[in-house]
């Protein structure tokens, strides 16, 4: 999966992914803008991990004129495309190339890893949760949404078909979307739920609640304690 992210041809058809195949996608960007202003003043400075593509930078910076953003993603050509999504409002956002260890240390007033925790390991996943923690505010929201749900027996089957039917009903191609949900399947390092809540809780955020659900997709918001 990681090559897809360095072909210039499938960035540059990156936008067109989220929002055909992510219930509800907009919708899901514009809730985790409103829960981080909850708790973030005016002129904050939030990390964005997993900020190829721009989406989410554009959207925050839109509705937040005097937030700064630091964006990190390990593919050049991603970064690449949210510099050029951004246009103007990158003036406002600094952009690195890599992983959370070369990240800034912040700390920052609110972070997001938004549709990108799925394509990471578990016990790397876990280490990146920690680091994020580690650059935060005491009290600072952190909202992560991605591919979360039941892997057991024929539940998981269950779930990528339906994933696969919302996305041809968006107007992706049945070949493409049964391509999608095979790879998605079997190269992910997908967790249940209930393992992606302990997770964020053993990196030490509190007050660990779901906001958004859209079949294959969870959302959480968390706080530094």
């Amino acid at each position: 999966m990681a090559s897809y992210f360095s072909d210039p041809e499938a960035v540059a058809r990156y936008a067109e992914g989220p929002v055909r195949q992510v219930p509800g996608f907009l919708g899901l960007l514009q809730m985790a803008g409103i829960l981080l202003a909850e708790r973030t003043p005016d002129d904050a400075h939030v990390l964005v991990l997993g900020a190829g593509g721009g989406l989410e930078l554009k959207a925050f910076a839109e509705t937040q004129p005097g937030w700064r953003f630091c964006g990190v993603d390990p593919s050049a050509e991603m970064l690449g495309l949210a510099k050029r999504t951004l246009g103007p409002l990158a003036s406002r956002v600094d952009l690195h190339e890599g992983y959370i260890d070369g990240a800034p240390e912040g700390p920052f007033d609110a972070a997001t890893c938004i549709l990108t925790l799925h394509f990471i390991p578990e016990e790397e996943r876990r280490h990146t949760l920690a680091e994020v923690h580690r650059r935060l505010k005491p009290g600072a929201p952190f909202v992560v949404a991605h591919h979360s749900f039941p892997q057991h027996g024929g539940e998981k089957t269950r779930w990528l078909s339906r994933y696969a039917a919302f996305a041809a009903a968006s107007g992706v191609s049945a070949a493409n979307a049964e391509n999608a949900i095979s790879a998605i399947g079997e190269r992910l390092p997908l967790l249940s739920p209930e393992q992606d809540e302990a997770l964020l809780r053993d990196a030490g955020f509190a007050d660990v609640t779901l906001f958004y659900a859209g079949f294959t997709f969870r959302g959480w918001v968390a706080y530094k304690a």
